[in-house]
């Protein structure tokens, strides 16, 4: 039985542990699918699921909670404008928990925590476009060729 049980410790500090889980609120709303342990996954479904539930009031209250929970204007902003419309019917289970497998080294259990009805593309928001990329280094590697290192002097 585990009455009396009312969050897991994850062996952290209280501070730690509200730190770990604002950065993981954050994380997980802006790539919309993260891969963590799976007790820590367990605890951030609820934390999601009252995050989002949140966002869907919209007052300027709400708002103001939101961000002294999640400390991330981004953060606040996608919630309150994309989430909370994307999940405007649905009530409650905004998140799901799959099981993958267990990590290299000390055979942790992890799981994929995502949103459901995710957006795929919100994965690769840090990735830059190829394009982009070989064009900006190619001026610079040009730069660096065309110059000449100084000649030794010769005694």
């Amino acid at each position: 039985m585990r009455h009396k049980f009312g969050y897991r410790k994850l062996n952290r500090t209280s501070e730690h542990r509200k730190a770990l889980f604002k950065n993981m609120l954050n994380s997980l709303i802006k790539y919309e699918q993260i891969t963590t342990t799976l007790p820590k996954a367990k605890e951030l479904k609820s934390k999601i699921d009252k995050v989002i539930t949140l966002g869907k009031k919209k007052s300027l209250a709400s708002k103001k909670n939101l961000f002294t929970q999640l400390q991330s204007k981004t953060s606040v902003d996608k919630l309150v404008k994309i989430l909370s419309q994307r999940y405007q019917k649905r009530n409650g289970g905004y998140s799901r928990v799959i099981r993958a497998g267990f990590r290299y080294g000390d055979y942790a259990p992890l799981a994929v925590i995502e949103l459901v009805d995710r957006d795929v593309q919100a994965k690769m928001v840090d990735i830059k476009k190829k394009t982009e990329a070989t064009t900006k280094t190619s001026p610079t590697i040009k730069a660096k060729e065309g110059k000449s290192l100084p000649k030794k002097r010769a005694k």
